[in-house]
Parts: structure tokens; sequence; C-alpha cells
């Protein structure tokens, strides 16, 4: 018996890898770009971790998720034991169910309007007006489709444009711009449906929020002669009551991995408005704090395969 881990990013699984090597577990890589398997036969004895990612289609893996929806329903079908579960695979792929999820547990979210059609999505953007707002894709990852505008003669350009972004799904979604007094985001992360810690993201540069190593971006930004500041920086002085929401939502969509996006109004507000149950970590934030979130993913899988083998 062994680790199954279903994904379509090599670079950004590397990190478990390394990590299920170091605690001698046994694993199997399936990586679903493509791929073929028979209905009629059963799937092996195991654990299998679904780290599909939302973004596959930005590495040409169009139909990954696709594949990997089918896998699951297949795994379940046989009862095998599964991490992040097809309930979890319907929230990465779909911000506007995360919503209604995260309402659902009296979690707070921004004011959110699902649009198809730009004409549909210009005449959505007046229910803004007087106030900023954000377009972003409803299936998307590493800040698809994330634009701020302050009015929606603004957004008319951009939809008649020749920058417009067009989502995979078809689904823009307008949101309520949340204004913070710093520029900073928070990450919760979860592992075996626990808190492990919050990761501090500095936005002043935009909305590429991946902290994976293998997709960040600069994260030096500093006038020349001060300090540079870190990207991303774990926080251990986050405690917040929403946590304990969080992990009553990842219970009940059969969600034991994944990173929770939040932020704080300059009301003292907090809003949520993501779930990213393929999550990544920031190895520089990582060695500074001394909390490592790969290790505690692979020492979880391993128990899990005890007592599977049990």
């Amino acid at each position: 018996m062994k680790v199954y881990v279903i994904h379509e990013n090599q670079e950004w699984t590397a990190p478990l890898f390394a990590r299920l090597d170091e605690l001698h577990i046994p694993y199997e890589d399936w990586h679903l770009e493509n791929g073929q398997f028979n209905l009629s036969s059963v799937p092996p004895e195991g654990v299998f971790y679904n780290r599909m990612s939302a973004s596959s289609h930005t590495r040409n893996h169009r139909f990954a998720p696709e594949l990997a929806s089918a896998v699951l329903a297949w795994l379940e079908r046989y009862n095998r034991v599964v991490v992040n579960d097809s309930r979890a695979l319907r929230l990465e792929l779909n911000k506007a169910v995360q919503a209604m999820q995260l309402e659902t547990f009296n979690i707070k979210t921004p004011k959110t309007i699902v649009t198809v059609g730009k004409e549909q999505l210009i005449e959505a953007s007046q229910s803004f007006a007087g106030s900023p707002f954000i377009t972003k894709h409803n299936r998307a990852g590493k800040g698809l489709g994330v634009q701020l505008f302050q009015n929606p003669e603004a957004l008319k350009a951009y939809a008649e444009g020749t920058e417009f972004e067009e989502p995979i799904d078809g689904i823009t979604l307008l949101q309520q711009y949340i204004e913070a007094p710093e520029p900073f985001i928070t990450r919760c992360e979860f592992v075996g449906g626990k808190f492990i810690y919050a990761v501090r993201v500095n936005t002043s540069e935009g909305f590429e929020l991946c902290p994976a190593d293998a997709c960040s971006i600069e994260d030096m930004y500093c006038p020349v002669g001060e300090e540079p500041s870190a990207k991303f920086t774990i926080d251990p002085t986050f405690n917040d009551p929403v946590l304990v929401n969080y992990e009553a939502l990842l219970a009940a969509n059969g969600i034991q991995i994944a990173g929770i996006e939040c932020i704080r109004a300059k009301d003292g507000q907090l809003y949520t408005y993501d779930i990213n149950t393929n999550t990544n970590y920031n190895s520089e934030a990582e060695e500074k704090a001394n909390q490592f979130g790969m290790l505690e993913i692979a020492t979880y899988l391993g128990s899990l395969l005890q007592k599977a083998k049990a």
C-alpha cells in the first residue's frame, strides 16, 4: 500500500515528494495531464491525495480537473481513503460555490455578482457605482482575471478592449473591493482539517498570491537603500474566532488540506474570499519561522497510510 498523489503540476508537487522520501513513505505519482482508466476495474488500496488545481489550463492541462473528477468518483465508489475528495474539487473549481459555502458557515464574504457575457458584466458593474470593485475568474487560481476598477466606466473600457481576459468557464465575478489599512492579506493553512499557521502576504505589487517557490514573483521591492521586505511572512500572532468556522466548513466539504484567504477592512471587519484546496508553501517564510507545511502534509498522509494498512 502507498500514497497516491493526484495532480497536474510537477513543480508544485516536488516539495511534497521530497518530504515523503525523507519520511520513507511509499508513494506513486498520478499526474493527470492526460490518461485513461477502466471504471470496471478495482482501484488499488492506499491513500489518495487530490492536489488538482483550478489553474491547470494555464499550463496547457485544460481537462485535467475533469479527468480528476472521474478518478475521484471511481475511488469513492470503492470507499478508498481520499484526502480532498470530489466535494473539495468542486469548491476548487468554482469560487461562486466557495462563497456560498463560506456564507453557510457564517463567514463574511465580499459582495459578489456572477456574470456570463460582456454585456451582462458591464450592466452588473452599475451595482458598484460610487465604490471600487474588482473582477476575477470564477475558475481561477494565481490571481487570474483580477483587476481593480474605480468605476463602471473603467470596467466597460476594459471589457470592450483587447486586454480583456476571457475566463475558462465563461464566468467573470464582480466583487466588492475591500480596502485594508495596510496592503496585505492573510492566508490560513490547514492540514488534517486543523489550523497550522497563518501567512501574511504583501499585496502592494498586485494580486499574484501563489506562495509556491516555483511560481513566486520577485518578492523584494523597496526604494534603494531600504531593507527589502518579504512577500510572504508567517504570522504567529494571528488568532481569530473565524478559525473555528473554517475548520467546520472544511470538515463538511471533504477537505483535509487547504489554504483559506481573508482580509481585514479598515472598520475591522474580516472578509474571507478564497479557498485553495491545492495549497502550496513558501520556503523562505517557513525557514524563518521553522514551520514546514509539506512536512506536516507528508506526516499526515503517512499516518493515514498506517491506519489503512491496519
